[in-house]
């Protein structure tokens, strides 16, 4: 099946492509939907400028290809994940409102078809939207102004002292939510990048990691994206803000062209970015079917 860009280029609000998540502007364009199904060809293979690589030797997503339905006016394409009990997305582009309800029932069918556990409808919205929930995607543009370096405040975890770097398991053990827990293990693995800290009476109280500059989709040089965390006692004292500054500098240092972030509508990370000045692309809402 090939896609028809003049049909579906009008109702890409946002800049979201099934399996691969958000993906800068200038890279959108029928050959990243056309690779998701090319790759769901070959089963739990990766694109090679999937950011996912990172994490894992099998793509865990895929599309499920002959169940894409796309017609001039809107593009139903879904996924499915083994992961857990198993879910299936539906990515629904469009811009009349029936287009969700046609999504849901697509995913509920398909749910049952591959015994998944759970059906959810993904719409990407634009950046016009008022009242956005969900999942904001915002840029930043490392050519468009310099990113200062905050100071001392943040090192690289192995730039500590030896007796502050061994206060990062505690540290990650506390934010485990926040995904600090597997961060950590991937840095005792070796498998990641460095990671910038911050600490406290020389205790680390809080992280970005890890910094990896990688190639997007026609070979410009993104910042992947980082876990971020600060122990709540720590809140309220600038140092989140002094840590993505801090990444951002490292970010621009090492030649990053840009980097695309996904903050929860309204949460600290949102509302940090937008004081930050960085450019909103849109918005992903997720629904369960």
């Amino acid at each position: 099946m090939l896609f028809r860009w003049d049909w579906l280029r009008p109702v890409l609000t946002a800049p979201i492509v099934p399996t691969l998540g958000p993906v800068h502007p200038h890279v959108l364009t029928v050959d990243l939907f056309e690779d998701t199904l090319r790759a769901a060809v070959t089963d739990r293979s990766f694109l090679h400028y999937d950011k996912d690589r990172r994490w894992s030797s099998e793509k865990d997503e895929m599309v499920l290809r002959g169940d894409v339905a796309h017609q001039s006016d809107h593009t139903l394409i879904p996924t499915l994940t083994r992961r857990g009990r198993g879910t299936v997305k539906v990515f629904a582009y469009g811009h009349r409102g029936s287009v969700v309800d046609e999504a849901a029932e697509v995913a509920a069918k398909l749910a049952a078809v591959h015994n998944a556990a759970n059906a959810r409808v993904v719409r990407p919205l634009g950046p016009e939207t008022g009242f956005p929930r969900g999942t904001r995607i915002q840029l930043q543009d490392f050519t468009a102004r310099p990113c200062p370096d905050p100071g001392d405040a943040v090192r690289l975890v192995t730039d500590w002292p030896a007796a502050v770097q061994k206060t990062f398991a505690p540290f990650a053990t506390d934010m485990a939510a926040d995904g600090l827990a597997f961060l950590h293990a991937q840095m005792q693995a070796g498998r990641c990048g460095p990671v910038l800290a911050a600490a406290v009476e020389d205790r680390i109280v809080g992280a970005i990691g890890p910094m990896e500059v990688r190639p997007d989709a026609i070979g410009c040089p993104q910042l992947m994206p980082q876990y971020f965390a600060v122990l709540p006692k720590a809140r309220g004292q600038g140092l989140g803000r002094t840590l993505w500054r801090s990444a951002m500098h490292w970010g621009q240092s090492h030649g990053a062209a840009y980097q695309l972030l996904q903050t929860e509508v309204g949460g600290p990370s949102d509302r940090l970015c937008q004081a930050e000045g960085l450019i909103s692309l849109g918005f992903s809402h997720t629904t369960q079917a």
